[in-house]
């Protein structure tokens, strides 16, 4: 698609979720909105995937902002709908939900109230979870007699390790945003009214740096999470050879000898 067909797809009214496009701040907005819960219904993900890749192919896009309206993120999907969906709907769970993960431009997810089940996997799929202190995450699906099937225990053991990703998992337990924090898988936790500003902080931050360097690093980071020490220096040194013939690396010596700020064009 077009940068026109783009933003013709999301000026369409979606169900669950709405959209904002800031071109001027450089930055593409999901906000969740079924309050008070969130509520994530089965056929919604599909399209919440579409919508992420849409953001990630516009031009005029260099941050990705996932949020929801009022006091809770989500409280995981549609419990119905599980029961309704089809076999082959169920398999392609997980992929929709690492459309994050894909995106090429750093994703940040805001997570303030409940962030449960799939709202969690979401979040988890995200390059920055900011969190307000009001945040609770957990994936409860022992409950239900079930386990996570988006990516939740396979992305939070990545992150903390087998014992306390058992004790979120096999116990189904709430953890606080600061636990979070301190844990290692959120990136920052805020007082609840500072949430938006550190969002809004941070894709400013992110917006500085050169778009080339920073679609390297992300994938370089994501690709290496399964490979060896030495593959991984080895693909590192790889990614920073070809940055070193970029217009932008050559941008940004001149402007550290100029003593200027750099204007990055990703190129």
């Amino acid at each position: 698609m077009n940068t026109q067909q783009i933003e013709q797809f999301l000026s369409t009214e979606f169900d669950g979720f709405t959209v904002e496009l800031n071109l001027e701040h450089e930055r593409g907005d999901i906000i969740l909105g079924r309050p008070p819960f969130n509520v994530i219904a089965m056929s919604q993900r599909d399209i919440l995937r579409q919508v992420f890749e849409a953001f990630d192919a516009h031009s005029g896009i260099r941050v990705i902002v996932l949020r929801a309206q009022g006091e809770h993120f989500s409280s995981g999907g549609d419990i119905k709908g599980f029961l309704e969906a089809s076999p082959e709907h169920v398999s392609k769970l997980a992929w929709n939900v690492a459309a994050p993960e894909r995106c090429t431009k750093p994703v940040i997810v805001a997570n303030r109230g409940y962030t449960f089940g799939v709202g969690f996997e979401l979040s988890l799929a995200c390059d920055f979870r900011i969190a307000s202190e009001t945040t609770r995450y957990a994936l409860p699906e022992q409950n239900l007699g079930q386990i996570p099937g988006s990516g939740g225990s396979a992305r939070l053991q990545k992150m903390i390790g087998i014992t306390r990703t058992k004790h979120i998992v096999m116990r189904a337990k709430r953890i606080t945003g600061q636990q979070g924090y301190d844990w290692g898988f959120v990136t920052e936790c805020v007082p609840d009214a500072d949430l938006e500003s550190t969002v809004d902080a941070m894709v400013d931050e992110l917006r500085r740096f050169s778009p080339l360097a920073q679609r390297t690093a992300k994938k370089l980071i994501n690709d290496n999470e399964d490979a060896s020490l030495k593959v991984a220096i080895e693909m590192e040194g790889h990614c920073y050879s070809r940055l070193r013939s970029s217009a932008d690396f050559k941008e940004g010596v001149e402007a550290f000898h100029s003593k200027r700020p750099a204007v990055f064009r990703g190129e």
